[in-house]
């Protein structure tokens, strides 16, 4: 995968400025606008809790939810999309491709239907079993000896994702009371209207996130090649345990709070490279920053285009439709001219 050299540490450190003050801006249009746009003033008044009216209700128990949400899933995924590709070695490759998300669905369809699931901690518990046993599952499958191939893993996600699709949307059709309950989830919100999902999700997305900081330089080491990773003193099959253990605490969480969101994972780690080059150890800050950015500008566009709500998860979608057609593309052209 050709990389760009890597810029000035002066530009990066301006670029990573950059880029928390947009994620600041984000935050505060995410707590402002939606259908009924809330003055600034009244915004931070209700903070620093100086203001109780309507206003201030909506933002604490309407907005600040699921703009924290929004920080914490869209860091996630970004993360998440970032150990996928330097574990694949595939630059198109999301955390789907393990079939994360297909197992985190799954889980929770069972869950549903079978143990009568109800509450958010029993969302959450049924998503990060489902998405460690499925990211389990595609590794041993993609795993040859005491290595993975990066081709086999693809292969046997797209396969093993396939299979727990088809089997959730069954047990959905067959079950009214789970099909009623999976319907919302589904679709991929942020529209939640408490902190229990918040809290919940936040210690295993910071967990995973700190794991995934220090995976960087191993990581980056195996790009290099398995055999050149243990000479420079990594070890490839701890940091590809490692990756795993990351990718699901980061994807279970973020996919039990919000349900599955697709493309975050694949765009943003690109953007990162194109601005801090291919490292890990200088690319992942910008891809936590950059991601929330994304997936809360995503909510505000679909909270103001429709009278109703357009989920996040489609406008997500919309976006990336193309950014994949795009970046499919360049690594053809790339491949043309190597």
């Amino acid at each position: 995968m050709p990389t760009s050299l890597s810029p000035p540490p002066r530009r990066q450190t301006l670029l990573l400025f950059a880029c928390l003050a947009l994620l600041a801006a984000a935050v505060v249009l995410s707590l402002a606008l939606g259908a009924k746009p809330i003055p600034l003033s009244t915004v931070w008044n209700s903070l620093l809790g100086r203001d109780h009216g309507p206003d201030s209700v909506i933002v604490l128990q309407g907005r600040l939810p699921r703009t924290l949400l929004g920080l914490l899933a869209g860091a996630a995924l970004g993360l998440a999309g970032a150990l996928t590709q330097a574990l694949t070695r595939n630059p198109l490759a999301d955390p789907g491709v393990l079939g994360v998300n297909a197992g985190a669905s799954f889980a929770m369809v069972l869950g549903v239907a079978v143990l009568a699931v109800d509450s958010p901690q029993g969302y959450m518990g049924c998503a990060a079993a489902g998405a460690l046993a499925a990211t389990l599952l595609v590794y041993a499958v993609g795993a040859r000896g005491r290595r993975a191939d990066p081709l086999r893993i693809v292969l046997a996600g797209v396969a093993v994702g396939a299979v727990l699709m088809g089997l959730s949307a069954a047990i959905t059709l067959l079950d009214p009371i789970a099909f009623n309950r999976m319907r919302y989830w589904n679709a991929g919100t942020l529209d939640v209207r408490d902190m229990a999902a918040v809290g919940l999700a936040a210690p295993a997305i910071l967990a995973g996130g700190l794991l995934a900081l220090l995976l960087a330089r191993p990581l980056g080491a195996m790009a290099l090649g398995n055999d050149l990773a243990v000479s420079l003193g990594s070890r490839p099959l701890w940091a590809q345990a490692g990756a795993v253990a990351a990718i699901t605490l980061l994807c279970g969480a973020s996919t039990a709070a919000a349900g599955p969101i697709g493309f975050v994972g694949l765009m943003i780690p690109h953007v990162s490279r194109r601005l801090a080059g291919p490292d890990l150890r200088k690319s992942l800050p910008f891809t936590a920053l950059l991601a929330p950015i994304l997936l809360l500008l995503s909510d505000i566009v679909g909270r103001l285009l429709t009278p109703g709500e357009l989920r996040v998860s489609i406008v997500t979608a919309f976006i990336g439709a193309p950014a994949l057609i795009w970046l499919a593309r360049g690594q053809r052209a790339a491949g043309s001219a190597a």
